[in-house]
């Protein structure tokens, strides 16, 4: 590109004309029965496309049956019914004014951990750093059928009215896996050199350009960082074999492989960032880079280095209206992605989103919640609502009964900030993330003109005289067993997160059940100097119930660290210069100095009044101590039903008296 682009200006690509240089790259919500998308698929890529970006990119779909899962909630492409299947999708995107494009992959050896029907396959017996034994090595002349079947998937697609296919040769999958030299041990014309390598991709491009000519056709790539990927160097060279023997239309660039490639709230700026300008010059065609954009900032910087698409996956599930708010200034308007993997990487039984209550499964509207009705009285449309708790469960709440100008909302909270629960997990060592989820809540209340009333406690009936409702939304507390004064000092973990001890040898007491607390704990003791840490978990291990692709870059970050966890472990006795532990299976122990004890509590719903004299609710932790995602939902719900035309009735066995 001789110019640099804004993120505002069109682009023609390969015949095609996009509307500006955001792109939604590729994911899904697994909303798929059998392979083919549900009844209810094409509402969230609509939503989506009419969210702004110039294109968009749907992922998962898959080329062949040997590499699907048993509970089959990938796409599949191949099926001589699939364009039918998957045109409401197309058309979906199209009807939203973004050009629609569909990604193929075949994972190869790398199963996700599911289980499957069929042996995976790969280019060679190198066994796979996430998986426990080597797969099927594919044959020369099996290699042609999976050619094929890229084609066919391809042309189905382009029948079901993809403007466009993305071959996927990223993140550790088939052909990633076959560009790899260090995956790639094969001695046939599919293995050696670059060229050998390389000859995969080149006849899958060629396939598809037969058997679906005209259609736009991109690849993408990762940069890795770890054994067995393409470094900058390496991609460079593939990149200039596939450019001389089968050009694409555009190359789509991400970071990582499995396990890496969805970044956690750690990632502090996107991680290819530094990269874009010799990426660009090394591609051979227009670039698409992604990984972890979200800002104003980050895009312009990339197109201003040469890239020509930028693209983001997780923010349009946090707001599809990411890329309209991006294009017209309203940056600070946009819900962000707090990258936490949680719900959006769990699927169950969709892909759905933290902070996000409007997106739920297939079938539904929002994400589902239950409010617990207090009394009996019904509740008519309120007008002047009281929120009591400005957690997130009270903020979201707060934020949709504002939305309705005739509504008049007061927020009360006893601390002298709002935030709750994500003030707590804000104030962790690499989880700051939170910070921008409380910056959007704080703005967007502020603009909405919702009375704040600070270091208030809320809880006789007179105190809510004039309120047509109220909506208790006062949380938990952390309970944590008092120290014994001749012991070490003891807290929990709330409170050492929000204060500013700064221990040499403290010890953090997991609750078994490998959650965040405990993570934030180690990392911010280790942050704020430790000399060592020690966790003693009475379960089996540590962050065992964080998601996934967060454990394994947290594991990557701690490498190194002071850091001892002894699991299956409870402590057995305390004394002034440190602690005795005992091992759940048998009498051994051992003895560990420590200056301080962090307990990770049991975290107990506060008692919510029942004599408040008007219709009321409670939602959120104060029901049951849980996660933000149900907080969120319940905000969102109970602001609904006090805002409906009609009188909403008691469910029953859904209130207390």
């Amino acid at each position: 590109m001789s110019e640099r682009a804004t993120m505002a200006d069109p682009l023609q690509l390969a015949g095609h004309q996009l509307r500006n240089r955001i792109v939604a790259t590729a994911h899904g919500l697994a909303a798929v029965d059998d392979g083919m998308p549900q009844d209810g698929d094409g509402a969230y890529w609509s939503r989506v496309s009419r969210g702004g970006p110039a294109m968009v990119i749907t992922g998962g779909v898959q080329v062949s049956a040997e590499t699907t899962l048993r509970r089959r909630h990938l796409g599949e492409a191949w099926h001589s019914w699939a364009a039918r299947g998957f045109r409401k999708r197309a058309d979906a995107i199209a009807a939203g004014g973004a050009l629609p494009v569909v990604q193929l992959g075949h994972l190869g050896r790398e199963t996700l951990g599911a289980p499957t029907y069929f042996p995976f396959e790969a280019p060679s017996g190198v066994r796979g750093p996430r998986e426990p034994v080597a797969s099927r090595v594919l044959r020369t002349d099996d290699v042609p059928a999976i050619v094929r079947s890229f084609g066919t998937s391809a042309a189905n697609m382009v029948e079901a009215s993809f403007a466009g296919v993305e071959i996927h040769a990223a993140h550790g999958y088939l052909i990633a896996q076959f560009l790899s030299a260090t995956v790639n041990d094969r001695t046939d014309r599919y293995g050696g050199d670059v060229v050998g390598r390389t000859t995969l991709l080149v006849e899958i491009v060629e396939e598809i350009r037969s058997r679906a000519p005209g259609a736009l056709l991109g690849v993408r790539f990762s940069v890795e960082n770890d054994a067995g990927g393409l470094s900058p160097a390496d991609l460079a060279e593939v990149a200039g074999v596939l450019a001389a023997r089968a050009p694409v239309d555009y190359v789509n660039i991400s970071f990582g492989n499995r396990g890496h490639y969805v970044r956690d709230m750690a990632t502090d700026a996107p991680p290819l960032a530094a990269e874009v300008r010799d990426l660009a010059a090394a591609v051979g065609a227009p670039l698409l880079v992604s990984s972890a954009f979200r800002t104003r900032e980050q895009i312009a910087t990339a197109l201003d280095d040469g890239a020509a698409l930028v693209g983001m996956a997780r923010p349009f599930l946090a707001d599809p209206e990411v890329a309209r708010k991006l294009l017209t200034d309203r940056e600070r308007d946009i819900r962000p992605c707090v990258s936490c993997n949680e719900e959006c990487r769990a699927f169950e039984p969709t892909a759905m989103c933290t902070v996000n209550p409007s997106l739920g499964p297939d079938g539904t509207v929002g994400k589902p919640a239950q409010p617990i009705r207090i009394g009996t009285r019904p509740l008519s449309p309120a007008r002047r609502v009281a929120v009591v708790g400005a957690g997130p469960a009270g903020l979201e709440c707060a934020l949709t009964l504002a939305a309705d100008a005739r509504t008049h909302v007061t927020l009360y909270d006893a601390a002298d900030a709002v935030g709750g629960q994500l003030r707590v997990a804000a104030a962790a060592s690499r989880r700051r993330s939170w910070d921008a989820l409380l910056d959007f809540y704080r703005h967007q209340l502020d603009r909405a003109g919702v009375r704040m009333a600070l270091e208030t406690t809320v809880g006789a009936a007179d105190e809510l005289a004039g309120h047509d409702a109220v909506v208790w939304a006062i949380g938990a507390v952390e309970t944590v067993p008092a120290a014994d004064p001749s012991g070490v000092e003891r807290v929990g973990s709330t409170a050492f997160l929000l204060g500013s001890a700064a221990p040499r040898r403290p010890v953090v007491l997991d609750d078994g059940f490998g959650w965040w607390p405990t993570v934030s704990a180690v990392e911010t003791a280790l942050a704020r100097g430790a000399e060592e840490v020690t966790v003693i978990s009475a379960g089996p291990g540590f962050a065992g119930s964080i998601p996934p692709e967060s454990r394994l870059q947290l594991m990557e970050r701690l490498h190194g660290a002071p850091l001892r966890v002894l699991a299956h472990t409870t402590i057995a006795s305390v004394g002034p210069a440190g602690i005795t532990t005992r091992h759940n299976g048998s009498a051994l122990g051992v003895e560990l100095p420590a200056d301080l004890i962090v307990e990770v509590g049991e975290r107990q719903a506060r008692t919510v009044p029942t004599d408040g004299g008007i219709p009321a609710l409670a939602i959120g932790d104060c029901v049951m101590p849980r996660r933000v995602s149900h907080a969120l939902a319940e905000g969102r719900t109970a602001a609904t039903a006090l805002l409906a035309e009609e009188v909403v009735a008691v469910t029953p066995g859904r209130h207390l008296n």
